[in-house]
C-alpha cells in the first residue's frame, strides 16, 4: 500500500512550509513557501552559510542597510528553492505594509525584480500578502500585472470572498489558528476531524469557491496534526510542515478523498465590498484577533531578522 503521503499527492499539490533546503530537498513537494520566521531558521543552518555570507558581503559592499541585506536574502532563499521545487516559491511582502496597499504594490515589484535581476521570472514566485482589505486591494493590482499573489493568515469567509472578487492566484486559509482559538475559547482539548472549526472553514470556502467557478486555489495550511490535512484530502493544495509530512510519509493508511470539485453545495456568490468586508471581520472575534496577531507575529519576526543580519555586517 501507498503511504498517506504518496495518496494525498495524488488528489492534492503538497507544497513545503518551510524554507529549509534540507527539508524541501527530502520531500519534493510542488511549490514551497517562506517568510521571516522560516529565513530566521534558514539564518541558522549550517546548509546556508554560504549564501548568508555572500549576501551579507554583496550588501556591505554596496553600503545596503541591514533591512535592505535582509529583504535580498529572502530573495536568495527563494532562488535557491526554486532549483528545488518544480512549481512556485511565496515570497512574503514586509508585515508592517499589511495596511498600505501602495507601499504593498511597491515591496511585490521590487521583489519581482530581484528574483529577475537572479535570473527567476515572475511566473515562479507567488506574492505573498496578508488578508487585509487593503493587501487584497494590492493583489488585484498586482495580479492586473501579471504577478501572482498568496493571500495568507485567512480566518474567514470574508476574506476568502474579497480574494475570489480580486481575482487572487492563491489563499492559504489558516487551520491550526482557527482551532488554537476555538479550543481556548471553547475549553476544549480537541475536536474530531469533521468538527473541527478550522477544517470546517477551508471546507466552507473550497465549496464556496468550486461551486461559483472561482478559480482561485484553496491552499489550506497552518496543521497541527494529521488528522485535519486528511480531512481536507482532495483540497487544491496543502501546505504542510516537515514534521507532519514525516508522519504521513510513514502512515500506511487508506486515505479517503474529503474534498472534490464535483461535489458542491451551490451555495450563492455574494459580491464583498469595503463596509460589508470590515463589518463581517468586526463580527468575527476569531478572525480579527488572529489576523491581527499573525501581521505583529511576522513583524516581530521581521525585526529579528533584520537584527541578525545587522549583528553579522557589523561583526557582532
Amino acid at each position: 500500500m501507498k503511504s498517506v503521503l504518496d495518496q494525498l499527492r495524488e488528489m492534492t499539490v503538497v507544497v513545503a512550509d518551510t524554507g529549509d533546503v534540507e527539508a524541501v530537498a527530502t520531500y519534493k513537494p510542488v511549490d514551497c513557501t517562506t517568510n521571516p520566521s522560516l529565513v530566521l531558521k534558514a539564518l541558522a543552518d549550517p546548509a546556508s552559510e554560504e549564501l548568508v555570507a555572500h549576501e551579507i558581503e554583496a550588501g556591505q559592499k554596496a553600503g545596503r542597510s541591514a533591512a535592505d541585506v535582509s529583504d535580498a536574502l529572502t530573495v536568495a532563499i527563494g532562488a535557491r528553492l526554486t532549483g528545488l521545487v518544480p512549481g512556485r516559491v511565496s515570497t512574503e511582502v514586509d508585515a508592517c505594509l499589511s495596511f498600505d496597499t501602495e507601499a504593498s504594490v511597491s515591496r511585490a515589484r521590487a521583489i519581482i525584480a530581484d528574483y529577475a535581476e537572479r535570473g527567476i521570472g515572475k511566473e515562479r514566485i507567488l506574492i505573498k500578502l496578508a488578508s487585509t482589505w487593503e493587501s487584497i486591494r494590492a493583489a488585484e493590482i498586482l495580479q492586473n500585472e501579471g504577478i501572482d499573489c498568496n493571500l495568507t493568515l485567512l480566518f474567514s469567509m470574508a476574506q476568502a470572498m474579497a480574494c475570489a472578487d480580486a481575482g487572487v492566484f492563491l489563499i492559504s486559509p489558516f487551520v491550526g489558528r482557527i482551532t488554537d482559538w476555538y479550543k481556548k475559547a471553547e475549553g476544549r482539548d480537541s475536536y474530531a476531524p469533521n468538527e473541527d472549526p478550522g477544517v470546517i472553514s477551508v471546507r466552507s470556502i473550497y465549496d464556496y469557491y468550486k461551486s461559483n467557478g472561482v478559480n482561485t486555489v484553496v491552499m489550506g495550511a497552518s496543521f497541527r496534526n494529521t488528522g485535519q490535512i486528511k480531512a481536507l484530502a482532495g483540497c487544491d493544495n496543502l501546505t504542510i510542515s516537515p514534521q507532519l509530512l514525516d508522519e504521513l510519509s510513514g502512515e500506511m493508511t487508506e486515505l479517503p478523498r474529503m474534498l472534490s470539485p464535483d461535489k458542491t453545495s451551490g451555495v450563492t456568490p455574494v459580491k464583498m465590498n469595503e463596509v460589508k468586508f470590515r463589518w463581517e471581520m468586526n463580527s468575527s472575534a476569531m478572525a480579527t484577533e488572529k489576523l491581527a496577531e499573525g501581521i505583529r507575529n511576522f513583524d516581530v519576526d521581521h525585526q529579528k531578522l533584520i537584527a541578525l543580519v545587522g549583528a553579522r555586517m557589523s561583526g557582532t
